[in-house]
C-alpha cells in the first residue's frame, strides 16, 4: 500500500474506466481492447467462435494463461476482475457444462454486462459477483483453478489478493495469471497518480517483488514468462513503460497439496 495513494479516487477511477470498457469499448483509453488484440495475444479462434461477441470487443487483457491453466473438464474456476467476461466463458468452454465459473468484478456494469451475456448465451454453468478481489466472497479450498487477466496490477493490496487467492483453492489446485510489471521500482510520482493506476501503469510492481508476493501466499511459483505481444498505445503509457520497464507477463503457480 502507498500512503500517499488516494485509494478511494483510486477505486472511482478504476470503476469509471472499465465502466466506459463495458458500453463503449471503441472509446479511447491508454490500452488496448478487442478482438484484434485477443488474436495477437493467443487466444483459440475456436473458442473465441463460443463466446459473446460484446465480450470480445470489451476485452482488455493483457496475455493469454489458458495454457498454463490446462483446465479440465468438471473443475470449478474463479476468474478475479472478470469484467467483460470473456476469460470466464472461454473456461466455461474449456472445463465444459460439467464444471463451473464464477467472475467476480467490483465495476457494477461490467458485472451487469456479463451477467446478461451470460444469460443470453445460454452459459447456465456461469456465474458473475460484484465484489472485491481483495476480500473474496467464498469458502476455503472452493476452486480447482483461480484465473485473472491484467487486474491485479489494480489493487493496492496485491498480498490480500494473492492470500485470497491461496485460501479458495484446493489443495494441488493452481493461479494462472496475465498481468501488468515493472523492471524497475516505479517512482512515487507514477505510484500515486490515480489515473496511470487505472490505466494499468502506476500499480505495476518490480517482478520480483511480485512473484515474492505471490510465493509469500504460499503458491508455489512454476512458469513465469513475458507476453512481448502486448504493448500499451497512448504516448504517456507508452512513454512510462520505456522508462521503467513497464510489461506483461503471464504466470502459473500451484498451491501444495
Amino acid at each position: 500500500m502507498h500512503d500517499s495513494l488516494d485509494t478511494d479516487r483510486l477505486e472511482r477511477e478504476v470503476k469509471s474506466i472499465y465502466g466506459d470498457v463495458a458500453t463503449a469499448a471503441d472509446a479511447e483509453f491508454h490500452f488496448e481492447t478487442g478482438r484484434e488484440l485477443a488474436d495477437r495475444l493467443g487466444y483459440d479462434a475456436d473458442d473465441l467462435e463460443y463466446v459473446p461477441a460484446a465480450a470480445i470487443d470489451s476485452f482488455a487483457g493483457v496475455g493469454y494463461a489458458f495454457d498454463l491453466a490446462e483446465l479440465e473438464p468438471g473443475e470449478d474456476v474463479l476468474d478475479l476482475g472478470s469484467g467483460s467476461g470473456m476469460d470466464a466463458f472461454v473456461a466455461a468452454i474449456h472445463v465444459t457444462e460439467t464444471g463451473t465459473v464464477t467472475g467476480v468484478d467490483m465495476t457494477p456494469g461490467q458485472v451487469e454486462n456479463a451477467r446478461r451475456l451470460a444469460a443470453d448465451g445460454g452459459f447456465h454453468n456461469v456465474s458473475f459477483h460484484q465484489g472485491y478481489i481483495e476480500a473474496l466472497p467464498f469458502d476455503d479450498a472452493s476452486f480447482d483453478a483461480v484465473l485473472s487477466n491484467g487486474v491485479i496490477n489494480l489493487s493496492a493490496k496485491k498480498d490480500r489478493v494473492f492470500e485470497e487467492a491461496s485460501r479458495v483453492l484446493r489443495p494441488g489446485g493452481r493461479l494462472a495469471l496475465s498481468d501488468i510489471v515493472s523492471e524497475a521500482q516505479l517512482p512515487e510520482h507514477i505510484k500515486t497518480d490515480a489515473d496511470l493506476w487505472a490505466a494499468c501503469i502506476g500499480g505495476a510492481e518490480a517482478v520480483d517483488s511480485y512473484t515474492s508476493i505471490v510465493e509469500d501466499a504460499g503458491l508455489e511459483l512454476e512458469t513465469v514468462r513475458e507476453n512481448a505481444e502486448y504493448e500499451f498505445i497512448s504516448e504517456r503509457a507508452a512513454n512510462a513503460c520505456q522508462r521503467y520497464g513497464v510489461k506483461s507477463i503471464s504466470l502459473q503457480a500451484q498451491k501444495p497439496v
